[in-house]
């Protein structure tokens, strides 16, 4: 692994290399001799067919010598800048040949092979390792942009790329890579602590915070784009950067790229796909929202004892009067999901707040419809929250939806599923059905969408059961199943919050959900009379230690307390049902019996003369004379600090897809390490 006394040779002219030839590259690459940036021999490398099998120890001697000698060669910042080069070459031709899309996928895939090992072992929070500072005056370098750095020049680059070019089956290939390496790129999050603060530092995912709005705007509905549509590979297609070669590349095949051993196998993530058309074209729909997920969650820190940039804007809690409290810069690609438009949107409207920047635009039933269809995901759930949170105008669209089941059969399948499925997951829905539920237009369409059937829940059959009823039996479940698994308070609390909100419009509830309600109540007070059985038992007076004594009859309280709340909660939900039902229940005898009276008929009354009566009667009774509830209503608030909580989930996210990193430098949340996690020899660079 030695220097290379010059640029290696590949052999005749259209020949393909030799594996000795291609492994005398890599071995340059890694070494100790520094390569001009304009030296032919990063050509020669990035149009080397990835065929190189090494094996795993071998991958990790050409990481540690990379990283080492790069203080010297500043390889990783050339091929870097090679990269953007390869980009701008792509996307300044409509016809773009093989050779150049081979060099921007390699080139593309080798730096995050070694950027991600320098990421994982780095010793320093400023990622002073990653030696991106290069000598503007080296010849090659005329032309770089004065004022960037090569991590803003790179970002730059890789976003305008993915902003710009529609994923075609010649450059769907160069997507995957690109949306692979902007994930390596910001994985430095998952090195910090679950709070941001002003010291931490992300070079490129602080740098992609910086660009142009009509970039952010492009990058957003492009990605958002990948989801909706699916992009095809095609079918058992060779990609034609390798036409010409008939040795099996790294990505030749979409079935065998996945079978390949090649050059650093599996170390950066699962490379590409499964084994057919469909699972890549799903891997790179979730690629591009997991990518998004990460840029519209993450949070730029400072205090406020640190000027602040005249150019910026940022927020602060207002909830707190700290002078040092920490400030957040607004984030342009939340801010652009936010405010993305349908389609279908009066053009003229939206020229109209032009002066607000570029709009992201794209088709609201397209993407309403493809979230339905994949809400059994637990990325797509993130989406859908981040949507109906943030963009009113995309909230709007799905209320006025009279094909609500096509998002609520999903999350209702999902729920009555809780058992097989995260805390989160589940949490995230739930706070999706509140947010809704505190239209009043929703809380009565869900009553008159009558379902012929529900297929997946198994405790009875239902016929004929308005989505509304549904909703109740599976929100009642799912507080059952919480108190006797997770026991999370939040998770019921939100559930009775979607209920309460319900009942004022409860609308010909089924006898089951009606009979579900009842046990719940049952229930809780149940358990609400054992507590307070318990608290009041004189055997915690026997107990030697006093300060035990006082903490069991101190959570006792507590407990007692909350079922406390919830039975309030459950029977203002009752009385809600009733009392906003009653112009529609012909069996309030009380006020009925006194009209009967009046009727002052001689005879025996027969059934048909009571229920004429009864009829007649409901036309003009009004329940103005009762006393009146305040009419329970929640809303859902963001926590003060949501970024402490969604930029860990969005990463977990991301590591259950097949993103692999060293657990032991994972500092973002808690991790299990086993010893066959760690790489063999492992060491910090």
């Amino acid at each position: 692994m030695g220097a290379a006394p010059s640029t290696p040779r590949l052999g005749a002219a259209g020949a393909a290399p030799s594996p000795s030839a291609a492994e005398q590259m890599f071995t340059a690459l890694v070494g100790e001799k520094a390569y001009p940036i304009s030296s032919e021999f990063w050509k020669q490398l990035l149009e080397l067919p990835l065929t190189l099998q090494w094996p795993r120890d071998r991958v990790l001697q050409a990481c540690h010598a990379f990283a080492e000698n790069n203080y010297q060669t500043k390889h990783l910042a050339k091929i870097l800048i090679h990269l953007v080069w390869c980009l701008q070459e792509c996307t300044s031709t409509t016809s773009v040949s093989s050779v150049v899309y081979r060099r921007a996928i390699n080139a593309a895939y080798i730096s995050s092979i070694f950027l991600k090992f320098i990421i994982e072992n780095a010793k320093t929070d400023s990622w002073q390792e990653l030696c991106l500072v290069i000598d503007r005056s080296e010849k090659g370098l005329e032309n770089f942009p004065a004022e960037n750095t090569v991590e803003y020049f790179l970002i730059r680059g890789v976003l305008e790329y993915i902003g710009s070019v529609g994923v075609s089956p010649e450059s769907c290939y160069l997507h995957h890579e690109l949306l692979n390496l902007m994930l390596v790129l910001m994985s430095t999050q998952l090195c910090s602590g679950p709070s941001p603060e002003p010291k931490d530092v992300h070079p490129f995912i602080d740098a992609a915070m910086l660009q142009d709005s009509s970039i952010v705007a492009s990058v957003v509905q492009k990605l958002l784009l990948n989801f909706v549509t699916r992009p095809k590979l095609p079918l058992n297609a060779s990609h034609p950067v390798f036409s010409d070669d008939a040795r099996p590349g790294v990505l030749q095949r979409v079935g065998s790229a996945a079978a390949n051993v090649v050059l650093l196998p599996y170390y950066t993530f699962n490379y590409l796909v499964s084994s057919t058309p469909e699972g890549a074209t799903s891997q790179l729909a979730d690629n591009s929202l997991l990518v998004l997920l990460i840029m519209i969650h993450y949070r730029k820190c400072f205090s406020t004892n640190e000027s602040i940039p005249t150019n910026n804007v940022y927020t602060m809690d207002s909830n707190t009067n700290d002078k040092d409290a920490p400030v957040f810069h607004d984030n342009p690609y939340c801010k652009a999901l936010n405010s993305a438009k349908d389609i279908q949107y009066d053009r003229a409207d939206v020229e109209g707040n032009a002066q607000n920047g570029p709009v992201v635009r794209l088709s609201f039933a397209l993407l309403f419809d493809a979230l339905g269809r994949f809400l059994n995901d637990e990325i797509p759930v993130l989406l859908l929250y981040s949507l109906v949170h943030g963009n009113c105008d995309f909230q709007e669209y799905v209320l006025v939806r009279t094909d609500l089941d096509t998002l609520l059969m999903p999350i209702l399948e999902t729920l009555y599923n809780a058992s097989r499925k995260t805390s989160n997951q589940i949490y995230m829905l739930l706070i999706i059905l509140l947010i809704l539920s505190q239209d009043s237009t929703f809380n009565a369409s869900v009553h008159k969408l009558v379902l012929p059937g529900v297929p997946w829940y198994h405790e009875r059959l239902m016929h004929q059961t308005s989505m509304g009823s549904l909703m109740v039996v599976i929100l009642i479940q799912t507080i059952k199943y919480n108190l006797s698994k997770l026991r999370d308070v939040y998770l019921h609390t939100n559930c009775l919050a979607i209920l309460a909100n319900m009942a004022p419009h409860v609308h010909r509830l089924s006898a089951y959900a009606s009979q579900r309600l009842v046990s719940l109540f049952d229930m809780l007070s149940r358990k609400y009379a054992k507590l307070a059985e318990l608290k009041n038992d004189k055997s915690l007076k026997v107990i030697s230690d006093q300060m035990e004594a006082d903490n069991i009859a101190d959570d006792m309280s507590t407990e007692l307390h909350i079922y406390t709340d919830f039975l309030r909660i459950v029977l203002e939900i009752i009385n809600a049902i009733l009392t906003y039902a009653l112009p529609r229940n012909p069996e309030v005898l009380d006020f009925f019996n006194s009209r009967m009276d009046m009727q002052q008929l001689d005879g025996e009354w027969s059934v048909d003369k009571v229920l004429e009566v009864i009829n007649k009667t409901c036309r003009s009774w009004r329940g103005e004379g009762m006393k009146m509830f305040t009419q329970l209503r929640f809303t859902y608030e963001q926590e003060s600090h949501p970024e402490e909580f969604f930029i860990p989930y969005a990463w977990r996210l991301v590591l259950s897809r097949g993103f692999s990193f060293n657990p032991s430098a994972i500092n973002l949340f808690p991790v299990e390490i086993h010893l066959e996690d760690a790489p063999a020899g492992e060491q910090k660079v």
